[in-house]
Order: structure tokens, then sequence, then C-alpha cells
């Protein structure tokens, strides 16, 4: 089975069979993972992708995706599609180039404090460790112990902990800034429900604005008609008499208009 890169020959198979082949079908032909072939799929043609992945896979499409590869690592760059898609959807993507700079800047700010705890957690681990090194060397007779040996660990030991209290200042800067950040783009949760409640659209002028764009208005109605016709259809088909596995017959839908003798 082939792996690695799909080429430009492949993309055309996939690309001219999608529509009328089933995925496991075309992975056999070229000899893929149907795995692979579906991701690939969702990627390059954007068909099957929730509004999250599509968001996601918009983020590599931008220039400055290059500037990210280069600043951040394959874990840290999964973390930033993971928040990009997620604050984009929560935007319904009604998001203007500055304040697509804003989210860039807060996912960034967010993988920094990420750094700066991870940080923090190492030096304890070290810290910890030195500690237990310096119990067993103090824990011989004096006359055995090597006293440059425990001044370096205590050396050690401090620089470790004035590093813990710089990452900490650090991260609390951090933080500031993000929460700084996000009630700038009005993201916190205080805001968004501060917004609902000074809104002053009512029934009536959602009803008025209906009413001035026609193209809308027709839109909502088409959608409304099919879903009429559709409740139509299948109350007409649950109507009629079903049998379950059990071997019983009944109507699974009834009422007075769709008793049958």
């Amino acid at each position: 089975m082939k792996t690695g890169r799909i080429g430009k020959g492949e993309e055309r198979t996939i690309q001219k069979l999608m529509d009328t082949m089933a995925v496991e079908d075309i992975a056999k032909q070229l000899d893929r993972n149907p795995e692979s072939i579906h991701k690939f799929i969702k990627k390059k043609f954007k068909v099957g992708v929730t509004q999250t992945e599509l968001a996601a896979y918009s983020l590599a499409d931008r220039p400055y995706w290059k500037e990210l590869k280069s600043q951040f690592t394959d874990e840290e760059l999964e973390l930033f599609k993971y928040h990009w898609s997620r604050i984009i959807s929560q935007f319904k993507d009604d998001v203007f180039p500055t304040e697509e700079l804003q989210v860039v800047d807060v996912i960034k700010l967010e993988i920094l404090m990420n750094r700066c705890l991870k940080g923090n957690k190492d030096n304890i681990e070290q810290i910890n460790a030195y500690d237990h090194m310096l119990q067993d060397e103090r824990s011989r007779d004096k006359d055995q112990q090597d006293h440059d040996y425990i001044i370096n660990l205590e050396r050690q030991v401090a620089s470790l902990r004035a590093a813990q209290e710089s990452l900490n200042r650090d991260y609390r800067e951090l933080q500031a800034k993000k929460g700084s950040m996000l009630k700038e783009m009005k993201g916190t949760r205080e805001q968004r429900i501060k917004r609902l409640e000074d809104s002053k659209q009512s029934f009536t002028s959602w009803v008025v604005s209906m009413m001035q764009d026609p193209e809308k208005m027709k839109a909502y109605g088409i959608e409304m008609e099919k879903m009429r016709v559709a409740m139509e259809r299948e109350k007409e088909r649950l109507g009629k008499f079903h049998k379950y596995d059990d071997g019983t017959v009944d109507q699974p839908f009834l009422t007075p208009d769709t008793v049958q003798e």
C-alpha cells in the first residue's frame, strides 16, 4: 500500500471519481489507505467538513502560516489550529482582517502561557531531584560528605527557583494581556451576555427588516416550504403499516388522519 504525499495524478483521479465512487473503492484503485483519501478529500476539496474543520483548513491557506510554522513546534501548531477553528466558529466567520490578527495574537499568548507552565513543571521536577540528591549527600557522615558537591547542588536549586519565579511572573503578565485582548474582541462570556441584553432588536423590527429584503424573505419562504413538504412525506410514510422485527404489524404514527381499516 502506498504511503506519503498524494501526487497530482492521484489528485486528478480522486477529483474525477469522488462524486460517483465510494472512498474505499477510490483507495483500493489507488492502493492507498481509505482514511488518508478521506482526509485528503476533506482538506483539498472541502467535502463533508464541519464549520470547525473548515476554519482549521483555512488557516493553512493564510500567508502568515509559514511564519507560524517557523515559530512553533508541530504539537503547538496542532493546538493553534484547534483554538483558531473554535474561535472563528464562535464568531460565525464574521471576522475582519484586524480582528483576525487579534485572534492570532490571542492564540500566541495562549501557547506562550502553556510554555511557561511546562517550563515551571520541568523546574519543579528538577528541584525535587536535586533536593533528593542533597538529602542523600547530607545523610552521610560529615567526614564523608562532598561539600563542593553540596554547594553546587544548592546553587542549581537556587537558580531553578529564580527561574521558576520568572516563569510565574511571565505567566501572570501573559494572562493579563490575554484577558485584555479577549475583552477588546468582545469574546468573554460577560460581554456576550451584555451584548444580547443591550440588543434593541425586537420581533417587529426583525419582520420589518425581512420585508425590506425580498431575497432573504424568498429564501426563508423556500426553506419553510421544503420543511413542510418533507414533514408531509414523512407523515405519510410513518402513517403506513410497518412490520416490526417481532412480527407485529402496526402504524408508527397513529392519528385520526392516518387511521386505516
